[in-house]
């Protein structure tokens, strides 16, 4: 049987490192209210002046291409998954393969928020399996910064968001490589984490920018408290569906690299799948909810310290906007 197997990954934070205290300096909150309900001390924001989504994604594309001793040249597919590309449209895996020096190769734009990585990487494994494609980049990125609330009014998402990239270079395996990818979506609660604006679905008079005076629009609005109801039974629920699916049991997982929206749903679902901490991967401490970027910056960190070694069975999972929910096991 043909698997598909991850053979490369890189990640790339901005330099700037943006920490609760100074958060306390423009917004009305403080480190011990924001460690408390997420778990987060810092988080990276971009340059936008020298950041794009494409050329940070880029960054992370040539670490992971080093790891796995390939080339740009060696691409022959993207799926590039992110809520924050650099325009309107096009989407940013053209930028992508402009910035990587890359001509002709086909690029698709994913846009399912924080499982946005696991949609992506499932994408791939399709096209691995079925032989179309023969190396395929894999990219979560996000520049969230430019775009959040810096008020008192929007501090619940304030805190949260940053920016990142991280990636994931997938090749074919006659050994098992990714076992399984499960998606899921339930559209009756979009509005529960939306950014409504630009849409598309308004009178043509609210649409013309010299028009648009109130931006409120433009801002991320979250329920935090449906969402956190909805994501701990949601992660649990995709979980064990991959561990099902494959007839494994949560005591053969080595390493879970849940997305990082909220460290403490992440200690919620360790709790009840009785995992160590080190069989738990959580940067969201250093570096905030990165939304796509989040699975793929922690694996490659976790790659990077030893964490993850051949024959371990990973499992990623994660929940966000749509709501959106997804799981993949995977033997290293």
């Amino acid at each position: 049987m043909r698997y598909s197997k991850i053979v490369g990954l890189g990640h790339h934070v901005p330099e700037t490192v943006i920490t609760n205290d100074y958060l306390s300096t423009i917004i009305d909150t403080n480190d011990d209210w924001i460690t408390e309900r997420t778990g987060i001390k810092e988080r990276r924001y971009a340059d936008p002046t020298k950041d794009t989504v494409a050329n940070m994604a880029a960054k992370a594309t040539r670490m992971a291409l080093e790891r796995a001793k390939l080339t740009e040249k060696d691409i022959d597919f993207i799926v590039f998954a992110t809520i924050t590309p650099d325009y309107f449209f096009p989407g940013s895996g053209v930028l992508l393969q402009r910035e990587l020096g890359l001509e002709s190769i086909g690029a698709l734009d994913i846009r399912n928020a924080c499982s946005g990585f696991i949609y992506a990487l499932s994408v791939a494994d399709q096209f691995i399996k079925s032989g179309m494609y023969k190396t395929i980049l894999v990219v979560g990125a996000e520049m969230q910064s430019t775009a959040i609330d810096m008020t008192t009014r929007g501090r619940n998402t304030a805190v949260i968001f940053a920016d990142g990239a991280g990636a994931a270079i997938l090749q074919p395996s006659e050994k098992q490589g990714i076992l399984s990818t499960h998606l899921h979506s339930d559209g009756r609660f979009a509005e529960e984490l939306y950014v409504r604006d630009p849409g598309s679905s308004r009178p043509r008079e609210e649409r013309q920018p010299d028009q648009i005076l109130d931006t409120t629009h433009f801002k991320v609005v979250m329920n935090g408290n449906q969402v956190f109801k909805h994501a701990v039974v949601r992660f649990m629920e995709v979980i064990n569906e991959a561990l099902t699916a494959n007839n494994m049991t949560k005591d053969q997982i080595d390493l879970l690299v849940p997305h990082q929206a909220n460290l403490r749903i992440s200690q919620y679902i360790q709790e009840k799948l009785a995992l160590r901490d080190d069989q738990v991967y959580n940067n969201i401490m250093r570096y905030g909810n990165t939304t796509a970027a989040s699975i793929p910056i922690a694996m490659s960190e976790a790659w990077g310290e030893g964490k993850i070694k051949e024959n371990d069975l990973l499992c990623l999972a994660a929940f966000g906007s749509g709501f959106t929910w997804a799981s993949a096991l995977i033997r290293w």
